[in-house]
């Protein structure tokens, strides 16, 4: 959640595990990124690590090329949409053939059925 620090500044710290989260779990490092995204990688540490301010531009491209719902931080105490983790899942089955999306709807049937018989 992105809140108001005691400067009067907004707090990014949040967002930033976020976009460490997701661009490692992609495999990218963050010279990689960087290039990516023609910034340099200590900028993307200060991000992910310190919390750092990134500019409209940077901020833009991370939650686009992530699939990363600004809402979550943005707007903490809102209705909820999509979080972040099913806007990712929606994006993974939507590259998934119907032999995996059977096997993806099977082990979300039997986790389903396991949790209803554990109530």
């Amino acid at each position: 959640m992105i809140m108001e620090a005691k400067t009067g500044q907004l707090d990014f710290r949040a967002f930033g595990q976020a976009i460490k989260k997701a661009r490692t779990d992609k495999g990218l490092t963050r010279e990689q990124l960087g290039g990516m995204l023609s910034i340099t990688p200590r900028y993307l540490v200060d991000i992910e690590n310190e919390g750092q301010h990134p500019s409209l531009q940077v901020l833009y491209e991370l939650i686009s090329l992530f699939d990363i719902s600004a809402d979550q931080f943005f707007f903490p105490d809102s209705p909820k949409g999509k979080s972040t983790r099913r806007r990712q899942l929606d994006a993974m089955l939507d590259s998934m053939d119907e032999k995996e999306l059977f096997v993806v709807s099977g082990t979300a049937k039997a986790i389903q059925e396991a949790k209803e018989a554990g109530e």
